[in-house]
């Protein structure tokens, strides 16, 4: 349980700023049920060796950092909650605010914001250029350019907050 239930915006940036406890996360939000500590152990040394399976001394030293460092942070923080009897941890009050963050912000390719917005500008741009009589994408009247680009953009919005376990879509049918 979190000591504290207000997540600081600095907590957050502290807990993301390690790759041990983002891939955590990251694996948390991919599992349907709790996940023991040595499974998140050979998942993260797997990816960190990129071997499969991991060498045994990387697995052990993930799992102790694990154990001793990530765990207890993520848990006093009310993002995982960690059964230390039974090693299982699952996502607690606090992770659908981090992983908003783990959003926003990839590693690589685009954000769902810059997807949506770069759609959104092509969806326009085929509009005016159908209006304006360009060649080809004048054949399809603009309303159709526009009433296509709405759909992709319900469809993905459909299925990015599907996609995501913490939705409210997820809450409700839970």
């Amino acid at each position: 349980m979190a000591d504290d239930p207000d997540l600081l915006e600095a907590d957050i940036h502290d807990v993301l700023r390690n790759d041990r406890r983002r891939m955590v996360l990251e694996l948390l939000g991919e599992a349907d049920e709790p996940v023991t500590a040595r499974e998140l152990s050979e998942a993260i040394a797997a990816r960190e060796t990129g071997e499969d399976p991991p060498p045994r001394d990387v697995r052990q030293s993930v799992y102790i950092s694990l154990q001793q460092t990530h765990l207890p942070k993520l848990s006093k923080l009310g993002i995982v909650a960690y059964d230390e009897q039974t090693k299982d941890v699952r996502p607690a009050e606090n992770a659908p605010e981090v992983g908003v963050y783990m959003e926003v912000v990839p590693k690589y390719g685009l954000s769902y914001a810059e997807y949506t917005a770069g759609l959104a500008v092509l969806g326009a741009l085929l509009v005016v250029a159908a209006e304006a009589g360009v060649p080809l994408l004048s054949a399809v009247d603009a309303s159709w350019w526009a009433v296509a680009v709405f759909a992709v953009l319900v469809v993905s919005a459909a299925y990015h907050t599907y996609g995501r376990r913490s939705s409210l879509v997820h809450r409700l049918r839970d």
